[in-house]
């Protein structure tokens, strides 16, 4: 049995998850160079905090993207989504102020809210293997934050801050195009989906504890996915000064750190295939707690080893909570449940960057931020030992849902 059954369909949707993610965090390493410009020269808490509404955006317009993609097109929506992060990004690149350059990253925000709610709504659609086709495109997700780094950190190096923004944004204009063609040939096929299959059926007060444990997870865990991702960089950067002092080495060890992290998410969509989620669910969020502890005072080549476990449970716990929506959600309420989970995780990452800011300006570096997040890691520990399951969970075949 193959993981999913439109293999290129499944291809540019993990394509796409690979540009969410690196366009969202091009900007953190970004920063790093834009100290020299004279436009937006100033204290890393400033200059960090002109993407603030761009996180905003990311996380609240995921609902209405959801809604589109049930009601209107879910493949239209992607087309939206390659096309417009790509323009986005490239008039971010063209910005001469902090207003512009803020209305830019909003932007980014904006269509990159897309992807979430319709794009991994499109992935469990036509998975033959649930949990490794979220885990494959967990990956890829992942692979564009690794990109990140080294992407920014290298066009920053060689031709510039805007070249960070321009070249990838041309590049996504000209995938949207060819998903453009494959969807037509697509529809000029007449390729029709399964008819959905059941979800998993709760009780009543089961469905509204494992709500109440999704609300508490998606906000903690969003806190702690998007403080690890945007603070990363500068974290490396200065436990880390002994052996990597650019730019480029900076975004090059936050890559290898990402790529390392991201087979996590292989390893757990294989175990979501064959054990019930909340086994795999309590035991990666529990070890996160000691990581925390350990990476709060590492440095040198202790804190890239911590640094290394960290992100390979927080990618890790990434798969489960999708795995989580696609099993007990009815498909055609699937995208906007996405959305809803989405748009509560990634709105949190509002307040992780001035979080991160305020703690690192004002609570005495990255320490006081991380032993935080070990706190949030214990209480998502705590939620999800109460998440109920359904007697038929092991068995359950992957969801499928109409177009």
């Amino acid at each position: 049995m193959s993981v999913h059954r439109d293999r290129t369909g499944f291809l540019f949707l993990n394509i796409g998850h690979f540009y969410d993610h690196l366009f969202m965090l091009l900007f953190p390493t970004a920063v790093l160079a834009m100290a020299a410009d004279p436009v937006f020269g100033g204290s890393y808490a400033d200059v960090l905090s002109l993407s603030v509404f761009g996180f905003v955006a990311f996380g609240a317009a995921s609902i209405p993207a959801g809604w589109l993609g049930d009601r209107w097109s879910k493949t239209g929506m992607m087309s939206v989504f390659f096309l417009g992060i790509g323009a986005a990004s490239i008039l971010t690149g063209f910005a001469r102020s902090p207003l512009e350059l803020a209305a830019g990253l909003t932007l980014i925000g904006l269509f990159a809210a897309i992807y979430h709610p319709v794009g991994i709504a499109m992935v469990a659609a036509d998975a033959e293997k649930l949990g490794k086709a979220l885990g494959i495109n967990g990956v890829w997700g992942n692979l564009g934050v690794a990109a990140a780094g080294i992407t920014a950190g290298a066009l920053a190096d060689q031709w510039g801050w805007r070249a960070v923004f321009i070249l990838p944004g041309l590049v996504s204009i000209a995938t949207g195009i060819a998903y453009m063609v494959f969807a037509r040939r697509q529809a000029a096929k007449g390729v029709t989906k399964k008819p959905a299959r059941a979800h998993i059926a709760l009780t009543p007060s089961q469905m509204k504890l494992l709500f109440g444990v999704v609300i508490v997870a998606t906000l903690c865990g969003g806190i702690i996915f998007h403080a690890t991702t945007v603070g990363l960089p500068k974290l490396i950067a200065e436990r880390t000064a002994e052996f990597a002092g650019t730019t480029t080495q900076i975004g090059a060890l936050v890559t290898a750190i990402y790529v390392i992290a991201a087979c996590a998410q292989i390893v757990v969509g294989h175990l979501i295939d064959r054990y019930p989620l909340k086994l795999i669910y309590v035991g990666v969020i529990v070890l996160q707690v000691p990581l925390f502890l350990i990476a709060a005072t590492a440095e040198g080549v202790p804190m890239v080893a911590a640094a290394i476990g960290m992100m390979l449970l927080v990618f890790g716990a990434i798969p489960i909570n999708d795995a989580i929506v696609a099993r007990y959600g009815a498909a055609e309420w699937r995208s906007r449940m996405y959305a809803a989970k989405y748009v509560l995780s990634l709105g949190v990452s509002a307040a992780a960057v001035p979080m991160i800011a305020g703690l690192h300006q004002g609570g005495g570096g990255f320490a006081t931020l991380i032993l935080v997040l070990a706190v949030l890691a214990a209480i998502i520990t705590l939620a999800a030992a109460l998440m109920p399951t359904g007697a038929s969970e092991k068995k359950m075949p992957a969801p499928a849902a109409a177009e």
